[in-house]
């Protein structure tokens, strides 16, 4: 079996994403300092791969600690890099934080892959990179603009970091899936989204409103030009996002690339407005939910929504799950963690 390092494992995305790993036949070593995340989560990890994952508590601001690990596991065959601060509102009010967390943590990353024998590497990047693009769909070759929040401004800066390192480190093959708007649960209600505090995110923020622990749901802003006034998004169900990282991971470990940087747009290629997210959840849910119209968050763009031919036709990945399901699978998940 391959060893697969999973920065930020047992987060959101990056628990989905072992669960698939191991599914495939890897075995995956976990890096995560649980400041957003809960040991607990490996638990549902276990519970569904019937596999434990090997977990090291660490934090990749330590530089020292970084080469220690990469010491005792000399071994690993591929990375994928999940652990970042993500959210865009929190990024506008707390810039350095953003900065020295997900820049520096990169770096400290890849200069140590660069030791390993073979050097496959998996950059969480997002569709943040295009800021407010000029059109819709949004394809891989749409410019890089200005970033709208700091968070966005990192995932630029990441991917030129890595651009950059592949130009004189032939060696050194990466890929950088800039995904959308990620949401769901896995269908067994064992792993799921966990924020900490209050979520940063819709859809966590609807079911947490919906089990009675928000009062009412904020939709930030009624007045953009879109059908119905509210932001729209790429709604990605979290497993098949989880999968994209898979067939990544194969095609840089199998030389299928073409070149040793490649981007890919992960999403579903539909746009979806937050009250459109709304009536799924209530569609599904069989709930009527408090939300109230206030005004615009800073950072956010009007529409974003991926072009997804790149991913399905070179990677070989294609959403399979609908916007219901996993507005279903999100409240199954919710109602799971408080005993609903």
């Amino acid at each position: 079996m391959k060893k697969v390092l999973v920065t930020g494992g047992l987060g959101f995305i990056g628990s989905h994403t072992v669960v698939e790993l191991q599914n495939e036949g890897f075995e995956v070593v976990i890096i995560d300092d649980l400041s957003n995340s809960s040991i607990d989560v490996l638990n549902g990890i276990v519970s569904i791969t019937n596999q434990k994952p090997i977990f090291e508590k660490l934090d990749l601001k330590d530089k020292s600690s970084v080469e220690l690990f990469f010491r005792k596991h000399n071994d690993i065959a591929g990375v994928i890099h999940f652990a970042a601060n993500k959210a865009v509102g929190e990024s506008v009010n707390k810039p350095l934080l953003y900065y020295e967390n997900n820049l520096n943590t990169l770096i400290y990353l890849l200069n140590e892959i660069l030791g390993l024998e073979t050097s496959s590497f998996i950059f969480s990047s997002s569709c943040t990179v295009y800021g407010q693009a000029d059109e819709m769909p949004i394809t891989e070759n749409a410019p890089i603009k200005p970033a709208e929040s700091p968070y966005g401004n990192t995932k630029q800066i990441g991917e030129e970091i890595i651009r950059d390192t592949c130009k004189v480190n032939l060696d050194l093959n990466a890929i950088a899936l800039r995904y959308f708007n990620p949401i769901g649960a896995h269908a067994s209600s064992k792993i799921g989204e966990l924020p900490i505090g209050v979520p940063q995110n819709l859809v966590p923020y609807i079911t947490q409103t919906a089990a009675g622990l928000r009062s009412y749901l904020s939709v930030f802003g009624d007045d953009y030009p879109t059908p119905d006034g509210t932001c729209i998004r790429d709604y990605i169900h979290v497993v098949d996002l989880a999968k994209a990282h898979v067939f990544a991971l194969q095609r840089l470990m199998n030389g299928r690339q073409d070149s040793n940087f490649e981007t890919f747009n992960i999403g579903t290629g539909v746009g979806s407005s937050v009250l459109e997210v709304i009536k799924s959840f209530e569609r599904v849910s069989g709930k009527s939910l408090n939300y109230k119209m206030t005004a615009r968050r800073e950072g956010d763009i009007v529409s974003a929504y991926a072009d997804t031919k790149k991913a399905n036709s070179i990677l070989g990945w294609k959403s399979q799950l609908t916007l219901d399901d996993a507005m279903l699978s999100a409240w199954n998940w919710e109602k799971h963690i408080r005993n609903l």
